[in-house]
């Protein structure tokens, strides 16, 4: 599985940000899906999850209520809505899909990432 995150851009404290991720090369519906973030000298930390159904989500407590993950797996894509936007967001965005079970909240449990897309939040 091939992806491709996108959607990353300067937006100021409260806005909004849509990311895409898309996926080529294998049948997307199999894989569950995560959004991690890497900031400035920081390691690379749990956003949210979608299971590969679509039915089942995560997210990690500081994103609660202000992100929402979604995915169309016949649009191959998943999407990570943000909104209410703080500094502190300012990261590159990856995603990352798996198939095995395992903590949705490890980078461990993934097998294929994307390129990663720049968020920047200003005040």
């Amino acid at each position: 599985v091939q992806l491709q995150a996108s959607g990353g851009g300067l937006v100021q404290a409260g806005g909004s940000l849509r990311l895409s991720c898309v996926a080529s090369g294998r049948t997307f519906g199999g894989y569950a899906v995560g959004w991690f973030r890497q900031g400035p000298e920081k390691e690379r930390e749990f956003v949210a999850s979608v299971s590969a159904s679509g039915g089942i989500t995560y997210y990690a407590d500081s994103m609660k209520g202000r992100f929402t993950i979604s995915r169309d797996n016949a649009q191959n894509t998943v999407y990570l809505q943000m909104n209410s936007l703080k500094p502190e967001d300012t990261a590159v965005y990856y995603c990352a899909a798996r198939r095995r079970s395992g903590d949705y909240r490890s980078t461990r449990s993934y097998d294929y990432w994307g390129q990663g897309t720049q968020v920047t939040v200003s005040s």
